[in-house]
């Protein structure tokens, strides 16, 4: 029998900060422009959070049905590590979508319609990162996915149903989102470099190569604060993103000392927490008037 820990665990906990950041950005981006909305702020941040929660069940059971999980580095997998069925697994990633699609629909009842489109490719390429016949994940398309969805879209979306307009600022928010969203996944797969090979798995790191790829995830590290910076004479306050600094030191001499495997864990624990600093602190300095 699956344990409540092993449904939260396999829920991936840690990698919910690629969730609330962005939503955090693109409500500081709304309270620039005058349109802070709490309900819809909230109804925003049950999607991204669903949405989040909805991918990592879904990833578990795509990837534990193909075989890719079985020998793997990292977080508890449920199907690939026997903990759950891939019924139940397929269930609860469904759950989740639908918990999405819910507080979507209410955003779009609220708003205007055309946010219905926008769930529904969210939720197909939540879906189709690995589930399917041809994942885009296993093609190296995955950051990519990422950077739309869990940067661009997860901010400038939060900004528009509270101000209903897109801002500069909720476009350069998103881009800074999205950008360590990529870290994460960057390094998620530079960690799986060896399974993935073995099982036909070409995400962007197979394809790059390790060495590359680590430059990479340095590049993604610092696109962010430029863009906190590139902010700034519009709005000043964005440079409180900077105080998030020393939170990249760590993690970008882990990458560049080469660390692999278990130790790439580390990289991952604080890259969430740089990108849920970073989030915190844009968002709050681009609310300062």
């Amino acid at each position: 029998m699956t344990s409540f820990a092993h449904w939260v665990e396999g829920a991936r906990p840690r990698t919910l900060p690629a969730a609330i950041s962005p939503v955090l950005v693109g409500t500081g981006a709304a309270f620039a422009a005058d349109g802070f909305r709490p309900v819809r702020a909230l109804l925003a941040l049950v999607v991204a959070l669903a949405l989040q929660v909805g991918v990592n069940y879904a990833n578990d059971y795509s990837d534990g049905i193909r075989g890719t999980d079985e020998v793997r580095v990292g977080p508890l997998r449920l199907v690939g590590g026997g903990h759950a069925t891939p019924r139940a697994v397929l269930r609860a990633a469904l759950g989740s979508f639908g918990i999405a699609a819910l507080a979507g629909l209410a955003l779009a009842l609220l708003t205007t319609g055309w946010l219905l489109l926008v769930g529904v490719l969210a939720i197909a390429a939540a879906w189709g990162y690995t589930g399917g016949k041809n994942p885009y994940g296993y093609r190296g398309l995955g950051e990519i996915s990422v950077f739309v969805f869990f940067g661009l879209v997860a901010v400038m979306g939060t900004t528009y149903v509270q101000v209903e307009r897109i801002t500069w600022l909720a476009v350069a928010g998103g881009i800074a989102s999205g950008a360590l969203a990529c870290a994460i996944l960057v390094t998620n797969n530079v960690r799986d470099i060896p399974t993935d090979r073995e099982h036909d798995k070409l995400t962007l790191a197979v394809r790059l190569g390790d060495a590359r790829s680590r430059v990479l995830y340095q590049a993604l590290v610092v696109v962010p604060f430029v863009f906190a910076v590139a902010s700034a004479p519009s709005r000043p306050g964005a440079l409180l993103a900077l105080l998030a600094v020393p939170l990249a030191v760590a993690p970008l001499k882990l990458i560049r000392a080469g660390a692999k495997g278990r130790e790439l864990i580390a990289v991952l624990q604080a890259t969430g927490k740089l990108q849920l600093a970073f989030g915190v602190l844009l968002g709050a300095g681009l609310a300062l008037a």
